[in-house]
């Protein structure tokens, strides 16, 4: 409360004009007048989610709906819409094939009833397809290239026609087609790159050819990998292509790790942005300039067992790479939104290092902040030379700036797995001036909001807990308030003519969202 009262003393004393001292080496500087444009909201275009089949639960229903209302998310991309858990495809004794839709529509229908659109991944095999028993998964996704290319594509066809028949086409001129999910990683796809490239051509004629206006891309690879490969694959064959799709995480190395038995460590912190925009560059000087890029799976690891996803240090590090990815990428699809992931299986704990800005009970993970936060900017961003902040205002005059401090986790050569399932208290970062000039006159009513060490941090709660394998009622309704993100408020302030100077105290991996409301 003392740090609270003293931080809204200073903002009340600034606003009247009076001097302070030095706040510290990082200042933002705004200017209310200085408007950039409309703030680039690529961060929230898309997010993953597990498989088609988990999105026919309950609680993951309710999850997505939280996390759409909060963090606006727009689309979804997930595994499995053709796995045969999801019942679409089967053969009679002729071997004539035989659709069947109903899992897609009840899946389909629900996603756009709360206002978020199907990124369409076409995976993976339906086992009377297959050509080959591999799979991969606790749930069996057969990962074979089709033993009939004219069966799979008539199943793309009559897929996209039945989708245009319920959806209008219209609607599904705004959805997104991707052709299959890393196929260059062996455990994902038992062909060869040329059988990729074949099932890609098959895959975008049969949507193009109920309307030549869907977008279809891929290669959906990852590690940025096949970039110019199908880049030149689609120039050299005339093959459209609308988008390029591919996959980045945080953590050295790279692999397949489902069932968490390897170690990971992270990175360099700004590797996923320079991976980024290497890929752009890429496609700057192919044959396909102009076409979109999303990176369609992204995170701090690739492991679903990695505690760094339940940190809060993961909420700065997000935010870290979504500024400086946003003017290359058209989307940046967080890897996912829910904890509700079953490739190893059910999880067994309640936090477990899960994929998720959403834990198995629905507890917002401190990452999930960082989209809460971005998702509360106003419409127009002002200009800003701060490269750790956003600065933006509306209409009405109401100033929105989202800051955060990214230090680097001091995990020397402990793995993951290892440091953060330990409690790691912040040290106290440099505090930063915000300043703001040629603010409408009038008043304002500052709010500041807080997502770090103990604040918005269940996980922390959580180890203090004893990393218990179940949580009762009582103990997730405890975690549960932990995340109730309630503001820090003060009076109201009065512009001067030197307009209002804020000072914020940061600890190291604090995200701070200050709100201006004008009066």
């Amino acid at each position: 409360m003392r740090k609270i009262a003293l931080l809204l003393l200073l903002v009340h004393l600034t606003a009247h004009g009076q001097s302070l001292p030095p706040a510290g080496g990082r200042a933002i500087n705004l200017d209310a007048r200085q408007v950039k444009g409309p703030l680039n909201k690529a961060f929230n275009l898309c997010v993953g989610a597990g498989r088609a089949n988990e999105g026919l639960r309950a609680d993951w229903q309710q999850q997505l709906t939280l996390a759409r209302r909060e963090c606006g998310f727009r689309y979804l991309r997930f595994h499995g819409l053709l796995h045969d858990d999801m019942g679409v495809y089967t053969e009679d004794a002729k071997g004539n094939a035989r659709y069947n839709w109903q899992y897609i529509d009840k899946l389909y229908d629900f996603l756009l009833s709360i206002h978020v659109k199907p990124f369409v991944e076409l995976s993976f095999m339906p086992t009377a397809l297959r050509s080959d028993d591999k799979t991969v998964f606790w749930w069996k996704a057969n990962v074979s290239p089709p033993k009939s290319y004219e069966k799979w594509e008539a199943l793309i066809t009559a897929l996209t026609r039945h989708l245009e028949a319920r959806y209008g086409r219209r609607e599904v001129e705004t959805w997104y087609f991707e052709v299959w999910n890393e196929p260059n990683y062996p455990a994902f796809f038992s062909g060869t790159q040329a059988d990729y490239f074949k099932l890609y051509a098959a895959t975008a004629r049969a949507v193009k050819s109920v309307s030549a206006s869907y977008r279809v891309g891929g290669p959906a690879s990852s590690g940025t990998g096949w970039i110019d490969e199908t880049l030149a694959y689609c120039a050299q064959n005339k093959v459209p292509l609308d988008f390029i799709s591919t996959h980045d995480y945080g953590v050295t190395g790279g692999g397949l790790d489902e069932f968490g038995r390897n170690m990971q460590h992270l990175g360099d912190p700004n590797g996923i942005a320079r991976n980024t925009a290497a890929v752009r560059a890429k496609i700057s000087a192919s044959a396909f300039p102009k076409v979109e890029l999303h990176m369609t799976e992204w995170s701090t690891s690739y492991s679903p067992h990695d505690p760094v996803h339940d940190s809060f240090e993961s909420a700065a590090y997000i935010l870290n790479t979504l500024k400086q990815t946003e003017s290359v990428a058209t989307s940046m699809s967080y890897w996912t939104f829910s904890d509700i992931f079953e490739e190893a299986g059910p999880p067994a704990t309640p936090f477990h290092g899960g994929f998720g800005l959403l834990n198995l009970q629905g507890i917002r993970k401190p990452a999930f902040f960082a989209y809460k936060y971005l998702q509360q900017l106003g419409p127009q961003e002002l200009q800003n030379a701060d490269a750790a902040s956003w600065a933006t205002t509306d209409a009405a005059g109401n100033v929105q700036v989202l800051l955060w401090n990214f230090t680097r986790p001091r995990q020397s050569t402990q793995d993951n797995q290892v440091y953060f399932v330990q409690e790691h208290p912040a040290a106290a970062a440099s505090a930063v001036t915000l300043a703001l000039r040629n603010l409408p006159a009038g008043r304002y009513a500052p709010k500041t909001y807080r997502v770090g060490y103990r604040h918005n941090d269940a996980y922390s709660a959580y180890l203090q807990l004893g990393r218990p394998a179940e949580l009762t009622p009582q103990q997730v309704a405890s975690l549960q308030a932990l995340t109730r993100d309630a503001p820090e408020t003060g009076p109201p302030l009065k512009t001067s003519a030197q307009g209002l100077r804020l000072t914020i105290k940061l600890n190291e991996n604090d995200v701070v969202l200050v709100k201006l409301k004008r009066l």
